[in-house]
C-alpha cells in the first residue's frame, strides 16, 4: 500500500478521477496500442520540466503520455497547478490515480485514457512531453492548431521537428530539457 507523504520524498504518489474542474474533458477510450514503452522521468528531471515551464497554480498542465503520472501528480503537489495525464495503458493509469488519491491531489489531477493524437488538448497552458523524435514530429500540426498563443511546451530529451526551441537547459541528472511557447498567430 502506498502512503501519502509530503511530495520532497522520492517516491511519487499517483492516481486520479475525472476533474470536471477541467472544461472540455471527456473519458475518451484508447482505440489503439501505445507507441512505445513506458519509462519514467526521473524526478529531478520532471521537477526541471515543471521549473522550466514556469508552472503556476493557474496552469493547467497536460502531459501526453503521461505513464504512471509522475508530472502531473508533481504539478498538483508542488505547484499548485490542475493536470491532466493523457494515457492509452488502463494499468498505468490506475497507478497514477491511486497515487493522486493517496497524495490528496485527486481533485486537481485528471488521468483519461485516450490517444495523445486525438485528445482534445485546447485547454492546455502547458504541455508536457516524454516521447521520441518521430512522435514529437507528429505532434507538431497538433500543437500549433490546438494550443492557444502563449501555451508552454516542455520536452524532455527530444526536439519537436525543426522548431527552435525559446530555452534548452540541462537538469541535474544530465538530461537536456527543451521549452517552447506558443507564438501569436
Amino acid at each position: 500500500m502506498l502512503h501519502a507523504t509530503a511530495f520532497s520524498m522520492t517516491m511519487f504518489f499517483y492516481p486520479a478521477v475525472v476533474h470536471d474542474g477541467v472544461p472540455g474533458l471527456a473519458r475518451q477510450r484508447a482505440a489503439r496500442t501505445p507507441d512505445m514503452h513506458f519509462s519514467p522521468t526521473r524526478q529531478v528531471v520532471a521537477d526541471a520540466m515543471l521549473k522550466l515551464a514556469r508552472v503556476r497554480t493557474d496552469d493547467i498542465v497536460y502531459d501526453l503520455g503521461s505513464g504512471d503520472g509522475r508530472i502531473v501528480i508533481l504539478a498538483a503537489q508542488k505547484y499548485g497547478a490542475r493536470g491532466v495525464g493523457v494515457e492509452l495503458d488502463p494499468r498505468l493509469l490506475e497507478i497514477a490515480r491511486q497515487v493522486a488519491r493517496e497524495g490528496e491531489v485527486a481533485h486537481r489531477a485528471t488521468f483519461i485514457e485516450g490517444d495523445l493524437f486525438t485528445t482534445d488538448i485546447s485547454e492546455a497552458t502547458v504541455v508536457t512531453l516524454y516521447l521520441s523524435t518521430s512522435i514529437n514530429r507528429q505532434l507538431e500540426s497538433k500543437l500549433r492548431r490546438e494550443l492557444q498563443p502563449g501555451t508552454r511546451i516542455v520536452s524532455h530529451q527530444f526536439r519537436i521537428g525543426t522548431w527552435t526551441p525559446d530555452e534548452a537547459i540541462r537538469a541535474e541528472d544530465g538530461t537536456d530539457l527543451f521549452l517552447w511557447t506558443i507564438p501569436a498567430r
